[in-house]
């Protein structure tokens, strides 16, 4: 979990370096990872982010940090498949604990920023979870994000996901709502095994950590899903090795074409195996 810290400039802080003011202000912070978690793009003065390690305080400025993960980091963070990609649009397979987007931690490294390095001006259009492995889509214009952005906004896109939730799921469509909004998921079985069962869910509409909530809800939370439920002593083994999610179809209408495009990503080799291992 990353670490937060948010404080307000006063006299003393006035007319010094950020980097200065950070270790100052911040235990255990020295003048080089204050550098550091400056260039890695974690602070932020007055809500703007700012990277520059000389930049003077002044009296009276708010300040936050975020320190996480990615300070210690020793390898680069993995990337992506690339699935297709035309003038129009990207579509990436995003591994495992790679992150969709800038975070207040950093916004080097990210899924967003090493397309970007790649194919030049690229737009965000949805994300999924750091944990979560699978298809996205990316805009590559400016018309592709606007027609895209709208698809996502009136539920106009194929998703469906691959799951393994720990103990028995029959078939159903989950209706509870996420954070106050309308929330509904289709579950269908696809394979039973020990102790859990392989499903695959299609999403009607999309909230954070919809499809985690919604089957945790029903008392068969995803294995591995450290935040609901998912890593409770069970009756089966072996433990999943991440969280066992993957978004495995995207589907939607091609913003310049018009043509209805559909995308498929197997489920990944540490995934499978484990599976494999499920099997009665």
């Amino acid at each position: 979990m990353a670490a937060k810290e948010k404080f307000t400039a006063d006299a003393e802080d006035a007319g010094l370096r950020l980097d200065q003011v950070l270790a100052k202000r911040l235990p255990g912070l020295s003048r080089r990872k204050a550098r550091a978690v400056i260039d890695l793009g974690g602070v932020f003065v007055d809500r703007t982010r700012v990277k520059i390690a000389g930049r003077l305080v002044h009296k009276g400025q708010v300040i936050e940090v975020t320190i996480g993960g990615a300070l210690t980091a020793v390898e680069p963070p993995p990337p992506p498949g690339i699935v297709f990609v035309d003038e129009h649009l990207i579509i990436a397979d995003k591994p495992a604990g790679l992150v969709t987007a800038p975070t207040p931690e950093s916004d080097r490294g990210d899924l967003l920023d090493q397309l970007s390095i790649q194919f030049g001006e690229v737009y965000l259009v949805h994300r999924i979870d750091l944990p979560t492995s699978g298809l996205l889509v990316f805009a590559r214009t400016r018309d592709a994000n606007k027609k895209l952005g709208d698809a996502f906004k009136v539920h106009d896109i194929e998703r469906e996901y691959r799951a393994v939730a720990i103990g028995e799921v029959t078939e159903k469509s989950i209706d509870r709502p996420v954070d106050g909004k309308r929330a509904v998921t289709h579950i269908r079985v696809v394979e039973a095994l020990a102790g859990a069962s392989l499903v695959s869910a299609r999403l009607e509409t999309g909230r954070t950590h919809q499809i985690r909530l919604h089957l945790a809800g029903e008392g068969t939370p995803i294995a591995g899903d450290t935040q609901h439920g998912g890593e409770r002593s069970r009756t089966f083994v072996p433990r999943a090795p991440r969280l066992a999610l993957h978004a495995a179809v995207l589907g939607f209408v091609h913003p310049a074409t018009g043509e209805r495009v559909r995308f498929e990503s197997p489920m990944p080799a540490d995934l499978a195996a484990w599976i494999a291992r499920l099997r009665t």
